[in-house]
């Protein structure tokens, strides 16, 4: 069984972030204590052990030491657990922090937000760490013996040409993170960026920049080993997500703390972004199930396996929806397989090529049911 906790506390907000957090610090032993009842409430009935674990957020590494112990000693974590990662802001990696991380708790991945090894770019978005900051702590995390570290970039960022891109990539590759995430900066609302954006204080990176970063992006990953497995994602043999695939492939998760999302192989549900009201009901029966139907369902699967270098296979849809599903995936996939939008292999698996990962919205336009 797959669990995620949402840690939602950060020192200060980024400007593209729209992922739910706050720096009420004042409100962290209620929410550990609500995460631990919503746990105990929602874990009756599950009879299989935790083999993945993640902590995210929010900052989940601002979190003190003793309030993640009390976290953690709370769940039934045993020797089935496959792999368990904490997200870190390079600021907070300290070597007694490492120290903790690797004597007193599960932890052997840290997913580190990096960003860009600009300062120019750095700064244009609100981040608080340095280039240097951020070379300083895969360094530290090393000497403290995290073997697994995943670190992210993103690309479109205002200022940032090819160029600066190429070379943080370049920066990255040569520390030889197990794992890369590298994600296209999405302007939403609500957010700093957003703002400017709309004042015409920032530009939005063009189509055709976008196309060449994120070709750059395929390229220079390849050339130094990494296997490009999910859209954004690439890894060192053998080091692929296990947790985060889990979300891809349709394998069931619990999710806990406010806006934290569970799917249970049926339903999906999610807790509402909001820790007051999360606290106020002591994290019980505070999630909200989605009403799904088949559509939506199959919708779901056709959206997360494309994004995968696996793909998407026939004889899932036959075995979850049945033959009118499949006739009429197959009707729509035609047009795209002909214009080389889509793949197939072994006459079952279907997959859109990597070349072409970066526009999978169009395609899979017409592929979803409505």
């Amino acid at each position: 069984m797959k669990l995620y906790i949402h840690i939602p506390f950060c020192n200060s907000k980024c400007a593209y972030c729209d992922f739910y957090s706050t720096p009420r610090r004042e409100l962290m032993d209620s929410f550990v204590d609500s995460v631990i009842n919503e746990w105990k409430s929602r874990s009756l009935n599950i009879a299989e052990p935790i083999d993945t674990l993640y902590l995210g957020g929010g900052t989940p590494s601002s979190l003190p030491t003793q309030l993640l112990d009390r976290l953690l000693s709370a769940l039934p974590l045993t020797n089935a657990i496959r792999e368990a990662t904490i997200e870190a802001n390079p600021e907070d990696v300290s070597s007694e922090w490492v120290r903790y991380i690797v004597n007193e708790t599960p932890f052997r991945r840290v997913s580190m937000g990096i960003q860009s090894f600009s300062d120019v770019e750095l700064s244009a978005i609100g981040r608080r760490h340095s280039a240097e900051d951020a070379v300083s702590a895969i360094e530290t995390l090393r000497a403290g013996c995290i073997e697994n570290i995943s670190c992210d970039l993103i690309y479109g960022l205002p200022g940032q040409d090819i160029t600066s891109w190429g070379k943080s990539l370049d920066r990255l590759i040569s520390l030889r993170p197990e794992h890369i995430s590298a994600y296209l900066l999405s302007y939403e609302p609500g957010t700093r960026l957003y703002v400017r954006l709309q004042q015409g204080k920032i530009d939005e990176a063009d189509d055709d920049t976008v196309e060449k970063m994120y070709s750059t992006l395929c390229y220079k990953t390849a050339e130094a080993g990494y296997n490009h497995y999910e859209i954004s994602n690439f890894a060192l043999p053998g080091r692929e997500a296990i947790h985060n695939s889990s979300y891809w492939d349709g394998s069931p998760y619990i999710g806990l703390g406010p806006g934290a999302h569970s799917w249970d192989g049926t339903h999906r549900s999610s807790n509402p972004s909001n820790l007051n009201a999360y606290i106020n009901a002591a994290g019980v029966k505070f999630g909200v199930i989605e009403e799904e139907d088949d559509d939506n369902r199959f919708n779901d699967m056709l959206i997360t396996r494309l994004r995968t270098h696996q793909g998407l296979l026939l004889s899932e849809i036959r075995g979850q929806f049945g033959d009118t599903y499949v006739n009429d995936f197959l009707t729509e996939s035609r047009p795209l397989i002909a214009e080389g939008f889509l793949t197939v292999t072994d006459g079952d698996r279907y997959s859109i090529p990597e070349e072409k990962w970066l526009m999978s919205n169009s395609i899979l336009l017409p592929l979803i049911r409505v």
